[in-house]
């Protein structure tokens, strides 16, 4: 992480504050673990501002200002970006990063509530040290992991009276048929894979992809007379334990949770725009536990997949080989990453890699071959996460035949993602610098978005999912 010299300057004036501070925000935490534990009623929580937080951190002239948290709760690390919206763009006030413990997350999943609360807490404090004591309580956060099932679905009607304008109704009609289909896709896809028939789903993510009257694509339908009326709808879904394993640690962390994100949609919507909104591209992010996938055409998230290998698999398999610790595996896997190999050879670590390597690239093939539905896939293939910063994964795309074994017209980019691609967030002391920032990042514009999405479309997607109580 990089600092300005006028943030080191800050840390400094803030030294003798730090032991009050870390204090009082423990003591919240302590709190609301209790109240987790024991399941207190509301009413006997603790009320963070009687007890002067609040009133420290947060200074009542700034009760106006737009200020939200993005929390990435990643396998590997939590981390925490504050910024602050201006309109249609956001200024990274402060960040913050922890690593979390090996109980504590697998595959992208919460296993240890208390424990993913004090790794996130350790995160937020850096986070909120960086913004000068701005504490954002509105918090977005990330989801992952192989159950979290993002699809799209293209729906239509033959109108009957080509000739009356399209109605509101109409056009709720259409995307409560769509939204069905996904959910029952969902929910089928779910079990299948879990065994279990009757697991709880809830919709996280939802947007209308396309709308298209007599084949011509439109804004918005209302008014619009025509005998042709049909939408593309994209939707994700998520079982409801692990929602609310979300929902806990954003409670222990005394956030007020705006949204639940799953990460590639995310990533997909903050840079679709950088990626060409009519030739569209594919988006790799190898995280800690997991390798998700987005593919986005035409401006718009078609699907998403996600699969569980990452990073800690890298690290557990030059444990196992080289018979040390997995932290010990961990510096070593980071050493090797960036050249910086001493004690062993480079080909070394590389041949223990490879058969993990080459496990990853075939399943990388099976969900983007998944994802194409046999139509032509994008040219371009953007890559973020920690563990993209591996050299072997990197070469395995470069070197794959794309066109031998997918439907690409041509061999397409491989791209790193960097922190400036990111849309509309501005980080003026460049604090966000590594592949590691993008996932967050992408989070923090899902709150910009969250401030200036008010159309048509976004509306009635509110209605329907209202009606449908999903």
């Amino acid at each position: 992480m990089v600092f300005s010299l006028d943030s080191r300057l800050h840390y400094g004036r803030m030294a003798e504050e730090q032991e009050i501070w870390d204090k009082k925000r423990m003591n919240r935490l302590f709190e609301s673990l209790r109240n987790l534990i024991w399941g207190r009623d509301e009413e006997d929580e603790l009320d963070a501002s009687q007890d002067g937080f609040y009133d420290d951190a947060l200074p009542h002239s700034e009760g106006e200002r737009q200020l939200f948290t993005a929390l990435d709760i990643g396998t590997a690390y939590a981390k925490a970006i504050i910024i602050e919206v201006h309109g249609d763009h956001a200024e990274v006030l402060g960040v913050g990063r922890h690593a979390q413990s090996y109980a504590h997350m697998s595959d992208g999943i919460v296993t240890d509530i208390p424990g993913v609360i004090a790794n996130c807490n350790q995160a937020l404090l850096q986070a909120e040290q960086a913004a000068g004591g701005i504490v954002a309580p509105a918090a977005v956060i990330g989801i992952a992991g192989e159950l979290v099932k993002g699809s799209s679905i293209s729906v239509s009607k033959q109108r009957a009276s080509p000739a009356k304008p399209i109605t509101a109704d109409e056009l709720d009609a259409l995307i409560t048929s769509a939204q069905r289909k996904l959910l029952k896709s969902a929910q089928e896809r779910i079990a299948a894979e879990t065994g279990y028939q009757h697991i709880e789903v809830r919709l996280i993510n939802a947007a209308v992809i396309s709308v298209r009257i007599d084949g011509q694509s439109v804004t918005n339908p209302i008014g619009f007379p025509g005998r042709y009326f049909g939408l593309t709808l994209f939707s994700a879904f998520a079982p409801l334990m692990q929602l609310g394993a979300l929902e806990a640690v954003a409670q222990g962390l005394d956030l007020t949770l705006l949204a639940i994100v799953t990460e590639p949609y995310a990533l997909a919507r903050c840079l679709s725009t950088d990626a060409g909104a009519d030739s569209g591209a594919i988006f790799i992010d190898v995280g800690g536990g997991t390798t998700d996938i987005a593919l986005v055409r035409q401006g718009g998230i078609e699907e998403t997949r996600m699969f569980a290998l990452g990073g800690r698999t890298f690290t557990r398999r030059i444990a196992t080989a080289e018979g040390i610790s997995i932290k010990d595996a961990e510096r070593l896997k980071i050493s090797y990453s960036k050249g910086q190999i001493v004690s062993r050879s480079y080909e070394e670590i590389h041949t223990i890699l490879a058969a993990v390597c080459q496990t990853r690239m075939d399943s990388v093939e099976l969900l983007i071959d998944e994802l194409a539905k046999g139509k032509l896939l994008p040219p371009a293939i953007y890559v973020v996460g920690g563990g993209s910063a591996l050299p072997d994964i990197y070469k395995k795309l470069e070197t794959f035949p794309w066109t031998e074994r997918l439907p690409f017209s041509r061999k397409p980019i491989i791209c790193s993602v960097l922190p400036e691609m990111v849309a509309n967030i501005a980080d003026r002391d460049e604090m966000l610098n590594s592949v590691q920032d993008i996932t967050p990042m992408a989070l923090a514009y899902q709150a910009v978005e969250l401030q200036n999405d008010d159309n048509v479309l976004e509306r009635a997607l509110d209605r329907v999912i209202d009606n449908l109580r999903i």
